[in-house]
């Protein structure tokens, strides 16, 4: 989300200085590399093919992106963009995968069923190309709470802002004591 760019554009990423952290952060024995649609206006999930994937072995790291948050996605666009996203990252699967800020501007379209795209990862989790399904959540305690109704079951772990402000000022605790309700790892 945040690469090194050399200048303000956020697609003008630092592949030199990127392939350096890359390689530093292997070495000292890091394997968690999260990327995402949407991160760097589109270019995150190639920079990370080029600084990652060509040069290391697959087996060396973990990977992990996102669906991306759309407010009204089109019916069978799942299938779409896990498909541009796998051919972005150059992998066959993913290590973890999530739904994408799970918040109060894109839960309705994630919990409705016509647009497909629970079912699809599911699906593709069943078939290999994910390993572990799970979700990141911004939204209010309440939007989180709908969610894990619905899919809670289903979900492996979560990604939440979880730091001393966000303990009372996104609620993390109360939102920490839904997961555990779940049995749901976060982080």
């Amino acid at each position: 989300m945040r690469l090194p760019q050399k200048s303000d554009n956020a697609t003008d990423i630092d592949m030199e200085q990127f392939k350096q952290m890359v390689d530093l952060f292997l070495k000292r024995g890091f394997t968690y590399f999260d990327t995402s649609y949407v991160y760097h206006d589109g270019v995150s999930e190639t920079a990370i093919r080029e600084a990652l994937v060509k040069r290391h072995p697959r087996e060396s790291f973990l990977l992990v992106s996102k669906f991306p948050t759309f407010q009204t996605p089109a019916e069978d666009k799942a299938e779409a963009v896990f498909q541009e996203q796998l051919d972005n990252c150059g992998v066959e699967y993913f290590d973890f995968y999530l739904f994408h800020n799970v918040c109060e501007m894109n839960v309705d379209a994630y919990l409705d069923e016509k647009y497909g795209i629970y079912d699809y990862l599911m699906k593709q989790k069943a078939n290999g190309r994910i390993r572990h399904l799970g979700f990141s959540a911004h939204g209010s305690y309440d939007v989180m709470e709908r969610f894990l109704q619905k899919y809670g079951s289903s979900m492996e772990f979560c990604q939440i802002q979880l730091n001393y402000l966000d303990w009372s000022f996104q609620d993390a605790k109360a939102k920490v004591e839904l997961l555990k309700k779940y049995n749901i790892p976060f982080g």
